[in-house]
């Protein structure tokens, strides 16, 4: 066993092992089934949430359904704001599109808006936009650091080249860096991470949140070889349905079988336990399946079974 919540890399923000992902919310969850999520969530140690200005319907007219409004009357009615971490990105709202520096401030305080809220605790750049100069949208970050209105800076689906050009800007102009990465990362997806991202990770002591960490469900066990059916093969978990993926599985039932534990708990410790990484995001519908994902807060695997799960993906983490 671990401890359940650690610091979010060089902040002063203490976060817990597993965070709560909100692209469910407003799409395949409503507010009522989303609340609950959230209630058991808390109720189970959590505080950290990640959400985005782009995970709503996609009908215009639907206002209020949208991932950021239902954490917003959530974070009214249950009066849970000073306790919960909140992470939300900017640059993919069709209304907000893009990192030009106006769009970021006007994105940001829409943002606010929909969560009712003061300040966004960690602000993400959604996507890369090389569109725009690195210098523009770093500058806007950091004021609104200065302003109040976000507390620290995060980057998703950014190359280690871009990270490393965006910390040189912030040094060589005072302004404040970012603190977080967020990549598509999990026992099955590692090579884009573990050789691009995680070195400059280590260096810059920035603290992974990975999105995916259950590999579009494969690593729930639902999609294996032997089930070749017409579901399985149009899920985005089809992918990894072969060798290398079965190898994975069987090691993960192994695990789980040993330590009375979900394969998806399993997976997700792995995840929460890789360098660099803080918290693994866990998206999902049902409340039912929480407690299986909430546990890999704090099942700590051993060296053993690590290097049993390193062996059956093919690759090794890099020490750094």
């Amino acid at each position: 066993m671990r401890e359940t919540c650690r610091p979010l890399g060089s902040t002063d923000l203490s976060v817990f092992a597993v965070a709560l992902g909100g692209t469910a919310f407003g799409m395949k969850a409503g507010t009522r089934e989303s609340h609950r999520l959230l209630d058991t969530y808390r109720a189970g140690g959590g505080n950290f949430l990640d959400t985005a200005d782009s995970y709503r319907p996609p009908v215009e007219e639907i206002a209020g359904f949208d991932s950021e409004s239902i954490i917003g009357s959530w974070l009214k009615t249950s009066g849970a704001r000073d306790e919960m971490v909140i992470a939300t990105k900017v640059g993919k709202h069709p209304a907000y599109p893009g990192l030009r520096a106006t769009n970021i401030r006007r994105a940001a305080e829409a943002s606010l808006r929909r969560l009712r809220t003061d300040r966004i605790d960690l602000y993400f750049a959604h996507f890369d936009d090389q569109g725009v100069p690195l210098e523009e949208t770093a500058s806007a970050f950091s004021e609104l650091v200065d302003a109040g209105m976000i507390r620290h800076i995060g980057l998703s689906d950014f190359s280690g080249k871009r990270v490393s050009e965006w910390m040189d800007v912030a040094a060589r102009n005072g302004l404040h860096p970012p603190v977080a990465v967020q990549p598509h990362y999990n026992v099955v997806e590692r090579s884009g991470f573990e050789t691009d991202l995680m070195p400059v990770a280590l260096h810059h002591a920035l603290a992974t949140v990975p999105y995916r960490g259950l590999a579009s469900g494969f690593l729930t066990g639902k999609h294996r070889l032997e089930r070749d059916d017409v579901r399985s093969r149009f899920s985005p978990a089809a992918q990894y349905v072969d060798e290398r993926g079965a190898q994975v599985l069987d090691a993960l039932d192994e695990i789980a079988q040993e330590r009375g534990a979900q394969i998806s708990t399993v997976a997700l410790a792995w995840l929460a336990a890789r360098p660099t990484v803080v918290a693994p995001i866990l998206s999902t519908r049902n409340a039912a399946q929480l407690p299986a994902l909430l546990a890999a807060a704090e099942l700590a695997l051993t060296d053993a079974e690590n290097r049993r799960l390193d062996e059956a993906s093919g690759r090794l983490v890099p020490q750094g």
